[in-house]
């Protein structure tokens, strides 16, 4: 989607972790600014303006501005960011010019409506498989989203990529069987056995050999007590 947003972008003459750490200081993002058959060019921009498009409801997906220090102004989006791993800060950013007569690939997240009646009326659960599905199209009808209205699922029923109502200008990539989203049954937790080791209504599990060779063995005993105390 395209949008009037401007990023100003610095170019900068050398590269590496230490031209970085100085960007960075300075409170500006070490960017690379590539493609349409163009030189790569490194560059700083504002970490605030580039947070605030991944933020947005388009996020990555969205077509903007990108101004040089020097003169040149393209359309671009955001390919690719990594963030610093514990305070989530951005640590680069890779920009890829956007050629807008062009067809190009991008992922679009999937978003549910609705209440299924599987799990209003036969207690299952929802599960979303699939949180974004490819597609191809040009960059201005990149769409923001896809919506799936899943009330009427019931449960072992699903939605699939597929059954998204994709206008002409959109061409699906993913998987046409890729599962959407699915009801399914909650599994009923198995009742304990009445007796540890034996099958229910069963008889109670037979007295260990040990025990019976020691009872045995007591008796035994006993038994020859007795004929010693009639001898005397």
């Amino acid at each position: 989607m395209k949008s009037d947003i401007n990023i100003p972008a610095e170019a900068r003459s050398s590269r590496g972790k230490n031209e970085a750490r100085r960007l960075r200081a300075k409170g500006l993002l070490p960017a690379v600014l590539y493609g349409a058959a163009q030189d790569p060019v490194p560059v700083a921009v504002s970490p605030k303006e580039i947070a605030k498009i991944l933020r947005s409801k388009a996020g990555h997906n969205t077509i903007f501005n990108v101004t040089l220090s020097g003169g040149e102004s393209t359309p671009a989006m955001i390919a690719d960011w990594q963030n610093e791993p514990i305070k989530d800060t951005l640590l680069h950013v890779d920009l890829k010019r956007i050629d807008m007569t062009k067809r190009v690939h991008v992922k679009v997240p999937i978003f549910t409506t609705g209440d299924p009646r599987g799990v209003k009326e036969q207690g299952g659960l929802l599960e979303a498989i699939t949180r974004e599905v490819e597609i191809e199209c040009l960059p201005v009808d990149i769409p923001e989203e896809f919506r799936i209205d899943v009330a009427n699922l019931m449960i072992g029923q699903a939605l699939r990529a597929s059954d998204l109502n994709l206008p002409e200008s959109l061409k699906l990539l993913s998987g046409a069987d890729a599962v959407l989203a699915h009801v399914v049954a909650l599994k009923a937790e198995a009742e304990p056995a009445a007796v540890e080791g034996a099958p229910e209504g069963g008889p109670a599990p037979a007295e260990p050999e040990v025990i019976k060779k020691g009872k045995k063995e007591e008796e035994g005993a006993a038994e020859e007590e007795k004929k010693e105390k009639k001898k005397k």
